[in-house]
């Protein structure tokens, strides 16, 4: 019974929880600490410093946790507790998952009509737009000092950015080469 209660609640989660992993946390909060009393709030606050901690992203990591303490505060054992994190797991991600797809198929569907092809016109400078905004963002005192404070650090952070982008545009480097590179160039100078 507790199996089919865990499915119906991290479904509706999935189906419902929008703003990423941070935005259902009140949601798995709410529902299985106050609403079902499946876990404390003590074991709560510990599986999403656990989920913080693990790699992947939190909503998804703090549901396949709570699947497993619910069940076990259930009283049932531990490898009927992993069960419960495959449950709760599937049924956070299947909401999601049955959207792409339907998504995907409408878009192979429809994407060379001209009314889809006209809002991929309109979303392409957006998109642009949200980048270029984003990378504004990240351009602070804090990421790159400023001449007159560090002057090595802020030359040495705009080398790292022109280096990145020339790396990345012009020489066609994969990325992740380029950001371990980086990271590299930056534990080098620490000493």
């Amino acid at each position: 019974m507790i199996f089919l209660q865990l499915f119906y609640t991290f479904f509706i989660i999935g189906l419902f929880g929008f703003g990423g992993g941070y935005g259902m946390l009140s949601l798995i909060q709410t529902e299985t600490v106050y609403r079902h009393h499946w876990l404390s709030t003590a074991e709560f606050t510990n599986i999403v410093a656990v989920s913080q901690m693990t790699p992947g992203p939190i909503g998804i990591n703090s549901a396949t946790y709570c699947g497993y303490e619910a069940v076990r505060n259930a009283g049932y054992g531990e490898l009927i507790s992993i069960l419960g994190s495959a449950t709760t797991t599937i049924a956070l991600v299947l909401p999601s998952f049955i959207i792409m797809i339907l998504i995907a198929k409408l878009f192979m569907k429809y994407m060379n009509t001209p009314a889809v092809q006209s809002i991929f016109s309109g979303l392409r400078p957006a998109v642009v737009g949200l980048l270029a905004a984003a990378t504004l963002l990240l351009l602070t005192p804090e990421n790159f000092s400023s001449p007159s404070v560090n002057p090595w650090q802020f030359w040495i952070s705009v080398a790292l950015f022109v280096a990145s982008y020339i790396g990345t545009q012009l020489l066609k480097i994969n990325p992740i080469k380029m950001i371990c590179w980086a990271a590299f160039a930056g534990l080098m100078l620490l000493y």
